[in-house]
């Protein structure tokens, strides 16, 4: 790559979001519309994350015009990033090896090019900031409710990445000091109870409990479908989960003064029975001056969000 690729100016850059199955890359504008995209299976274990990372931001720029210019390339990834290096601080076994990679050094030596390299969920902010439900608000709260409970905290606009970008770790705060142990050494943490793992397992262990019942293992999803359709024991799992969610929040709102919170996440995919819940139970237990004026959302669901954001930080971080 030659560094004439490079402009400033340039109204397009290369987003790249790598998860531990999948890579997906893309030319995005300004505005977080997508010119071309690509996917390709990470192969963790099996190759080399970056030369697949490498594959993938070729496959995109193979797309461009025979001379094209470019503003950057924006990473999200998971694991935990140095924001400041643009380094992997760790990555759990769902990326093996993944651990020190220095991720925007590797990157700005390949293409010459402003890299920057972020969480996976700190990019999808970006996404709600540009496209979704944080349009407008300089104060707002991104949870995202998957197999576990990331979060982002944006204060004055920008994104709070505290000393090196462990910023936001809001599935480990304790919503339960007497509660589940966590895999983070911490008790109780939000995330034994409101990720898709946590509710499958508060369901199935209320579903072993049962005398003289055998029963097939169910999913959170499995679970909320029941919820939504009358089952008493997956109502009061999901009351747990609520209350969960809503002590935490209650926490939150005091804590930072958000003019809104954002939910993501497969979990929170069941929108408005989840959303009107969770307000009611926030409501009960956070102070009625930080409560009356927030609005809790649901995120912007599109496949390539990730994706989306980690381009955009090519212009939050360049300005």
């Amino acid at each position: 790559m030659e560094d004439s690729l490079c402009d400033p100016q340039s109204s397009v850059a290369v987003g790249v979001d790598i998860g531990g199955t999948k890579i997906n890359s893309g030319i995005i504008t300004c505005q977080g519309e997508v010119l071309y995209s690509y996917s390709l299976p990470t192969l963790a274990g099996k190759v080399n994350v970056v030369d697949r990372v490498v594959e993938a931001i070729d496959a995109v720029l193979d797309k461009l015009p025979k001379h094209p210019t470019l503003k950057g390339i924006g990473v999200g990834t998971a694991g935990q990033v140095d924001w400041k290096t643009g380094s992997i601080r760790f990555a759990n076994d769902l990326l093996p090896g993944y651990t020190g990679t220095p991720l925007r050094e590797i990157l700005q030596e390949r293409f010459r090019l402003p890299i920057y390299v972020d969480n996976d969920v700190n990019v999808l902010a970006l996404t709600e900031k540009v496209l979704g439900s944080g349009q407008g608000a300089d104060h707002f709260l991104c949870l995202a409710l998957g197999t576990g409970v990331g979060g982002v905290v944006v204060t004055n606009g920008k994104i709070v990445h505290g000393a090196w970008g462990g910023a936001g770790e809001i599935g480990h705060m304790s919503v339960n000091y007497k509660g589940l142990p966590c895999i983070c050494g911490n008790i109780g943490c939000l995330e034994q109870y409101a990720s898709g793992t946590g509710i499958a397992k508060l369901m199935n262990d209320r579903l072993a409990d049962l005398p003289g019942v055998e029963h097939v293992p169910v999913n959170a999803k499995e679970v909320v479908d029941l919820w939504l359709n009358g089952d008493v024991l997956a109502a009061e799992v999901m009351d747990e989960v609520i209350a969960s969610l809503g002590s935490a929040i209650a926490s939150l709102l005091h804590i930072f003064n958000p003019e809104r919170i954002v939910l993501g996440g497969g979990v929170a995919e069941v929108g408005e029975p989840l959303i009107s819940r969770l307000r009611l139970e926030v409501k009960r237990r956070a102070m009625p001056s930080l409560f009356e004026d927030v609005r809790i959302e649901s995120a912007l669901q599109r496949t390539l969000s990730g994706m989306i954001g980690a381009g955009l930080q090519v212009w939050e971080y360049s300005e």
